[in-house]
Formats: structure tokens, sequence, C-alpha cells
């Protein structure tokens, strides 16, 4: 470490006289401007979304599993505010990025999201200011995008002028076990400078850091962690069908399989994935690796095995209306059961309950969904046509007989799944639920 400014910024990191700016208050910047909180800094947030904005100010969350108190005693305490005037970027000592980086509609990175936040920093930047990208991207990201807006409108050099790093956010909402100062963080900067300043600052923080060479460098670190985790959830996913083919529960054979004290980490199969990450990373190196003339086989592979499962699931459920209810599938009322992408939080970001719920529409049966924790679709880029479409409020005995079959999407824990095998007339199980639960029927088919 070499300069004044970076030793300054890491003594205010120990005196917690920073003020931390965090732009993007969704799944990510939240937990992340609570995290800082807790540990005393004063933070300010940025959001596009004024409604958004508006809700937090008034000490309130809108994310689920984030409670609103945090936010409020912030709030209360001057330490805290949200807002939309990005004229404010010039204030914080630090500016850590958490915007979304989606899929073009060819399963291309749309950067539009880092790109406008770094054009919406640049004329504001300050010396001494460290920026940090926490969204998810392909290696080369910081290096390539970001510092060649910010050089270029600001007339100010990064290493020198102002400190630019990347440290991939690791987010898992809803984890009880695994908060985000519990998860240590990677961190990655342009220079020594930026190293330093970005791993004090996240040293404050979290539980610990894991500086890396590059900011390249920790962008393959992200893209690593859920790639491993797509490809292994693709092999279950199709150990899966094999083993249905034979008469074989893949569920129990992992639950015997995980007994083995090294050499296996147990993956579950489902109807798709689902989540910002995991569907979405994959993709990223894919589309980077071919400017290197390079085809990423193995991944693009996985990638198409979990794309087919909802396919594969919704020709399940026709099959057994057809054999176990004989009827016709066009003339069936179906109940999805969850449309968040993982139980118990209310995030639906690309969750394959959209994709089930448009193929079963488009085979022409009739579609409703029940979930406690989203009553009604959010608009998504993919599925428009969802937007506000309400779910069944409660789950009854009554709400259950008016329907040929249930097909459980997301596994819930606060759904009475005795209930449901008791009245429902089928039920195609997708995650186990029923069987995790001690519950089973006649009635229960596994897909």
């Amino acid at each position: 470490m070499n300069s004044e400014a970076a030793q300054r910024f890491i003594e205010r990191t120990h005196d917690r006289s920073l003020t931390i700016g965090i732009i993007g208050l969704g799944y990510v910047g939240l937990p992340l401007v609570l995290a800082a909180l807790r540990k005393g800094f004063s933070v300010i947030g940025f959001d596009i979304d004024r409604n958004r904005v508006a809700l937090i100010n008034s000490g309130q969350s809108d994310i689920k599993h984030i409670p609103s108190q945090p936010i409020a005693e912030g709030i209360s305490s001057g330490r805290f505010a949200a807002t939309t005037d990005f004229d404010r970027l010039s204030e914080p000592d630090a500016l850590l990025i958490a915007v979304p980086t989606p899929l073009t509609r060819h399963r291309e990175p749309d950067m539009s999201y880092v790109v406008k936040t770094a054009e919406a920093i640049a004329p504001r930047l300050q010396r001494s200011q460290l920026i940090v990208l926490e969204s998810t991207t392909y290696p080369g990201t910081t290096d390539q995008v970001m510092r060649p807006i910010l050089e270029g409108v600001s007339g100010l050099a990064s290493g020198q002028d102002f400190f630019l790093a990347y440290s991939p956010e690791r987010e898992d909402p809803g984890n009880p076990s695994f908060g985000t100062s519990d998860i240590p963080k990677v961190v990655g900067g342009d220079g020594p400078d930026a190293l330093a300043m970005a791993d004090a600052l996240y040293g404050a923080l979290v539980v610990r850091t894991v500086p890396v060479s590059s900011p390249a460098t920790a962008e393959a670190v992200k893209l690593t962690e859920n790639i491993f985790r797509a490809v292994n959830i693709a092999l279950v996913n199709e150990l899966k069908q094999v083993y249905s083919a034979m008469d074989i529960d893949i569920w129990e054979v992992i639950e015997a399989a995980k007994t083995k004290p090294f050499g296996f980490m147990p993956f579950y199969p489902g109807p798709g994935l689902g989540g910002h990450c995991i569907p979405i990373d994959p993709f990223y190196l894919t589309w980077k690796a071919r400017e290197y003339d390079i085809t990423t086989r193995f991944i693009e592979l996985a990638g198409q095995v979990n794309s087919h499962m909802p396919y594969l699931v919704v020709n399940r459920l026709a099959e057994l209306v057809d054999t176990q209810r004989h009827k016709n599938f066009s003339d069936s009322r179906i109940l999805v059961l969850g449309i968040a992408y993982k139980k118990n939080i209310d995030d639906m970001r690309e969750s394959p309950a959209l994709k089930l719920i448009e193929l079963i529409e488009k085979r022409g049966a009739h579609v409703e969904f029940h979930d406690p924790h989203v009553p009604v679709i959010r608009p998504t880029r993919e599925y428009p046509e969802l937007t506000g479409k309400k779910g069944i409020p409660v789950l009854d005995a009554e709400a259950l007989a008016g329907f040929d079959a249930v097909l459980i999407a997301t596994d819930h824990d606060i759904v009475d799944y005795g209930l449901l095998v008791e009245h429902a007339q089928l039920i195609v199980d997708t995650r186990n639920a029923c069987a995790r639960h001690g519950i089973s029927g006649a009635n229960v088919f596994k897909a």
C-alpha cells in the first residue's frame, strides 16, 4: 500500500467514520445495508425504485425475510437514509454496487444496469473514493467495462485518484445459518491500494476476507461457485430420469449416498433452476469463453439438462392426470404450489414455477397457484403476461377439491402437507416435500 489516501481510508474503517453508499437495495443490497449498520457505519442507499425508497425510509422492508426493525432503527438513528437522488453519489467514501446482471433473450450478458450505474457515478466520482462492484459478472467486467467509463468521464485514474475493486455477493436469501456478515468475502482490487482498502472495508463487515490477485480472479471465483452447483444439479436431474425409469427413488439414493463422510456432496433434483445466480451465471462464462475460441460444452450441456426439467415435469403431470384422473389435460384444473424459487422466502427471480405455469397454460389446462410468501406474481422480463396474477389466499379442503392435480414446485415448510395429501385428488411432487414431512398417500407421485 502506497498512498496516504488509502491509509486514511483504512484508519476510518477502524473508527467507523466512513460513510458507505450502496447502490441497489434489493436482495443483495439491503442485507449489505443492515450489515454495515450493525458494524457502526453510516449508510446511504441508492435505488431507482421510488416506491421502494419511500417504503425503506418509512422504516419498512419490502423483502419478506429481511426484518423491518433494523431498517427503522437505522433511519431513526440518522445513520441510514435511502434516496433516488444520484447526485448524492459524491457523498459516500465507498460505493458498493449491487445491481442486476440478467441475460438477454439470446442468453448473453445484459450489462445495462452495470453500465448505467458506472455512468451515474463517473461525473460525480470523488478523489479517494472506493468503488466496488458486487454484481455477478464475467471475468474482465471491472477492468474492461467499469474502469473505462469511470476514468473516461471523470478524468481521474484508477489506483491513483480513485480506487476500484470487485467483491462478489454471496447472499443465500432466507438462509438462517449464514447471513451477510457470516459469509467470507472474496476481494480483488485494481492495484494494491484498492485491494487494501476493499479488504479493510469488508474486513469490518464480515467474518473474514479472502484477498485474491485481481478483480478478474474474484469475478471468476463467483462464476466457479455457481457453475459447480449448476453442473451438479444437472447431474442429479439426469440421474433422476434414469433411476425413475428403473423404479428407483433418487431422493432415497441421495440420502444414503451422503452418509459417506468424504468424496460426496449432496445435490437435489427439482423442476428447474431458480434464483438470480445459478440459472444465469454459467452463461456469462460461456459467452466470454467464445472470445478465446473455447466452447464450454460441459457447462452448456448442464444448462440444457436443467432448462429441460420444466418440460419433463409437465409431461409427467399430464400423464398422471390422464392415467390417475382419467381426464384430458386440456380440460383439467391445476394448482401450482409455490412460486418462490426456493422454500420459505418470497424471492421469485428466475423461478421455474413461472415456466411451469406457462407450459401448463399452453397445453390448455387452467392454472392457479398458492404461495404463502408470494400472494401476487410481480413483474418479470420473461413472463409479463403473468404480472399481477393473484394466488389462492387460503389452501384448505374446499380449495383443494376444485383441482384435478396439485403440482408442488416449491416446498415451503409452512404448508400443511397432511391436509394436502388428505384432500387433494392428485399430487405431483417435484421436491420430495411430502416424504420429507413424513406424509405419504396413494395420490402422491414424484416428478
